[in-house]
């Protein structure tokens, strides 16, 4: 167990400790392995782990005949993986209604109930969310944190030295992940972890997640191919196409759709949302979500690459590339209430991420690995796009961005537009 003298502080701290003011009892939500029960123990004044072997049995039974027995304790009480005993839910709210008070309990789990009829209560006015993903590199010590995302929003922004990756060293990054138990292992060690992950998905997670037996080999081969459409609006339809091509085996549309759905509801995937802003021009939006993973190091253990594999095709490296960026855009831009959305129109007009926030600001941002080609490529589209914007009927973009891999220094260039090297970002 991790002690609160050595526990690696995470974004989530602040938002939990926020949430434990404004919400009787707080979810947080998000893959296994991701820090969600550790960063739970830091707040909880007591805890009962629901998946404990020796208890487990015992606690399943007593939520059966008096759930609120398992809620008796010091709060904030963490009720870790939940959703084995959905009546939690339900009696969580009675609870808190009775006594009338904020952050009386906290709730762990990395997947949704398996059946979801137990829960009669909505949570509204009661339940506050928090959803952790794996570390970003600001959490596990592989940014300095001199570029601050929430500063940009405000007009702050001091050039400044990141701290400098050259590809192959981004490459681990990608393949490590950001796993809390990987982070200061030996290189080795640190990329098991990611390969270890795939495997309890693979032989386990799958069938757990609603007791369906699913096969081991066709969630292998799904995850291999998703893998190599990082990044990309494919649709379930290409996904087939991809695995017989692969595979010379067929899964069919409806079948692709269960796996998949299975895996978001065990925090695997995470398809990002199409923005849809007020243009001036008359192109239609493509409203297809994104597909990625929650942490690159999935796509890469699916296809049993490692760094020098990444190292040997520029172009997979660009796309786990976004996916690493894309997961810590995520964590950054909850931090200050904002979500992370993909553009593309008709005209295959393209911005990799948009940051915006609650208050209608937003943020226009393209990933690449680097190098002056690539930038300029990116801040063509970035200029592109913010004139098809109608200013008049929504804000001009916060700022322009191009996040890179590599780079000595976060600089503004004359057209405005940040090139700022991940080593560099922070919330």
């Amino acid at each position: 167990m991790v002690t609160k003298n050595d526990y690696r502080k995470r974004i989530a701290d602040e938002l939990l400790s926020l949430q434990l003011e404004a919400a009787g009892y707080v979810v947080i939500e998000g893959a296994k392995w991701c820090g969600k029960t550790t960063t739970a123990l830091q707040h909880a004044k007591s805890v009962i782990h629901m998946d404990n072997p020796k208890l487990k049995d015992e606690y399943l039974r007593l939520a059966q005949t008096d759930v609120e027995e398992l809620l008796v304790g010091d709060t904030p009480r963490l009720i870790d993986e939940w959703q084995k005993a959905p009546q939690i839910w339900d009696a969580c709210r009675y609870v808190v209604d009775r006594r009338s008070a904020e952050g009386q309990f906290i709730l762990t789990g990395s997947a949704e109930p398996v059946d979801t009829a137990k829960l009669s209560h909505t949570g509204t006015g009661r339940a506050g969310w928090i959803k952790m993903r794996p570390m970003t590199l600001w959490e596990s010590g592989d940014s300095n944190g001199k570029v601050s995302i929430s500063e940009l929003f405000e007009g702050n922004f001091h050039a400044a030295q990141a701290t400098e990756y050259n590809l192959r060293e981004i490459s681990y990054l990608i393949c490590r992940g950001g796993w809390p138990k990987a982070v200061g292992m030996s290189e080795k060690a640190a990329l098991r972890q990611a390969y270890n992950y795939v495997d309890a998905i693979a032989k386990r997670e799958m069938i757990e997640v609603d007791e369906v037996n699913r096969s081991e080999t066709n969630t292998r081969r799904l995850l291999r191919s998703f893998a190599r459409h990082q990044a990309s609006q494919a649709s379930k339809a290409t996904i087939a196409r991809d695995m017989i091509n692969a595979d010379s085996k067929s899964m069919d549309e409806n079948t692709i759709a269960a796996y998949l759905n299975a895996l978001k509801k065990i925090f695997v995937i995470e398809d990002m949302e199409a923005w849809n802003p007020n243009l001036r021009s008359k192109a239609a939006i493509r409203t297809s979500g994104t597909r990625y993973f929650v942490d690159p190091s999935i796509a890469t253990a699916s296809l049993g690459l490692g760094p020098a594999d990444l190292m040997k095709d520029l172009n997979t490296l660009g796309l786990l590339f976004e996916t690493l960026v894309v997961r810590d855009l995520r964590v950054y831009s909850e931090a200050i209430d904002g979500q992370v959305f993909h553009y593309r129109d008709s005209n295959n007009l393209e911005c990799d991420s948009v940051i915006h926030l609650r208050n209608g600001h937003y943020a226009l941002i393209e990933v690449k690995l680097g190098g002056e080609n690539l930038i300029a490529e990116g801040a063509k589209n970035l200029l592109l796009l913010e004139n098809k914007i109608d200013i008049e009927r929504m804000y001009t973009p916060s700022f322009k961005m191009i996040v890179t891999a590599v780079g000595q220094y976060a600089y503004q260039r004359e057209d405005g537009i940040y090139v700022v090297p991940i080593g560099s970002l922070k919330p």
